[in-house]
């Protein structure tokens, strides 16, 4: 739990250094858990925008939290010895999600790298 206040507070936008697996998909769950949560409760509570579907406290959510979750995956890739821009592999239909899930899956360098 500490890894992922840490990531909202302390590395909130924080692009710099390495973040281990367990960091990056600590990050990952909690974010998707929060996420599904309050789509629920936007359904539930009829606080989705008509014109674009989507719910208002789950924008919100992710206007909060999507700069640490690119700094935190930015972070990943430097602990596997890549440069952040390789995030934008992602705009590549479904070869870059699965490029990116084999990157973010990746053991990091155990020794210090240029990111170190």
């Amino acid at each position: 739990m500490d890894m992922i206040i840490q990531c909202l507070t302390k590395k909130y936008a924080q692009f710099s250094g390495r973040a281990s697996r367990k960091e990056f998909w600590l990050f990952v769950l909690f974010y998707l858990v929060v996420y599904i949560i309050l789509t629920i409760l936007d359904t539930t509570l009829y606080t989705i925008h008509p014109g674009s579907g989507i719910g208002y406290m789950s924008g919100i959510f992710w206007l909060a939290t999507i700069i640490p979750y690119i700094a935190v995956s930015v972070r990943r890739l430097h602990d596997t010895n890549r440069v952040g821009w390789w995030l934008l592999v992602a705009f590549i239909p479904i070869i870059g999600a699965i490029i990116l899930l084999v990157f973010y899956c990746s053991r990091g360098v155990e020794t210090e790298n240029r990111f170190s």
